[in-house]
């Protein structure tokens, strides 16, 4: 969902603690104590749920937004219930609203919601759910739960998290956008009410926290010059995917730089040995 929350570190978690190693809160193998205590089931519901909730009543703002820009409360709802990433909604019924192709819009709906994709790679060997469960489960793949689940220090608090914050925040998210679609039609026009700068403001204050390297912030600030700077010239839903190519070109300078200073390097030691002799 575009209600995107900070990422924290990556764990590697592929198989759940036994007793007496970490997870256990007690001794670690050889008698070491274990450097992460099991979480409590009742702090990972806890916080869970508070992702959930918060980030589920943003489904207000999409469903007003959707019935503004022209949809009706059935393809508002089915949207919801079936595309379940807010990124990608409010990207979709952005571009729209704007005259958009709707190709394109979907195009570059598809586009944010391909980072799903890597999510489900890295959860799947961290929750190592049924096979029958995992089509159900890759509905909930989302920034919220991946977040929740790579939090935990064992298996089980992942799977509990998951599954809360999954639950939670896709029946609020999708009652939410009931509502909201609703009560568009009292409000009248949502951007005199400014509610269609909601979910690109919701998206904004969640994602500000992952930038926490100058990688990151140049990333993201590239993405956002292309982005803006094409928006008057070209069609609604373009500048999104043209704003992609932020990252591989902050990568390919990287590996540049990189590159240069290998050889600089290199240049100085021959120029020592050159001198040694």
């Amino acid at each position: 969902m575009a209600e995107q929350t900070a990422h924290p570190a990556t764990r590697d978690i592929r198989q759940d603690p036994p007793a007496g190693v970490a997870g256990s809160g007690g001794t670690g193998v050889g008698g070491a104590r274990s450097a992460e205590p099991r979480k409590a089931d009742s702090a990972v519901v806890r916080d869970a749920l508070g992702v959930g909730i918060a980030v589920g009543l943003s489904g207000f703002a999409f469903g007003v937004t959707s019935a503004g820009a022209g949809l009706t409360l059935l393809q508002t709802c089915v949207l919801s219930l079936l595309v379940f990433t807010g990124a990608s909604q409010f990207a979709l019924v952005g571009a729209l609203a704007g005259g958009g192709n709707p190709f394109t819009a979907a195009a570059g709906a598809f586009f944010l919601g391909t980072r799903n994709a890597f999510y489900g790679l890295r959860l799947s060997q961290l929750l190592a759910l049924p096979r029958a469960v995992k089509p159900f489960a890759a509905q909930w793949v989302i920034d919220e739960t991946t977040a929740v689940a790579l939090a935990q220090p064992d298996r089980r608090s992942a799977r509990i998290g998951f599954t809360v914050t999954g639950l939670t925040l896709y029946v609020l998210w999708n009652l939410t956008t009931l509502l909201g679609a609703l009560g568009a039609e009292a409000i009248g026009d949502t951007a005199a009410w400014g509610l269609d700068a909601a979910g690109p403001a919701v998206f904004l204050a969640l994602l500000a926290p992952m930038l926490k390297t100058a990688t990151e912030r140049a990333t993201a600030g590239i993405a956002v010059v292309l982005g803006l700077g094409l928006l008057p010239v070209l069609p609604a839903g373009v500048p999104v995917l043209v704003a992609a190519l932020a990252a591989p070109a902050v990568l390919w300078f990287q590996g540049r730089r990189a590159q240069e200073r290998a050889k600089d390097k290199d240049a100085d030691k021959d120029a020592d040995k050159e001198a040694a002799r």
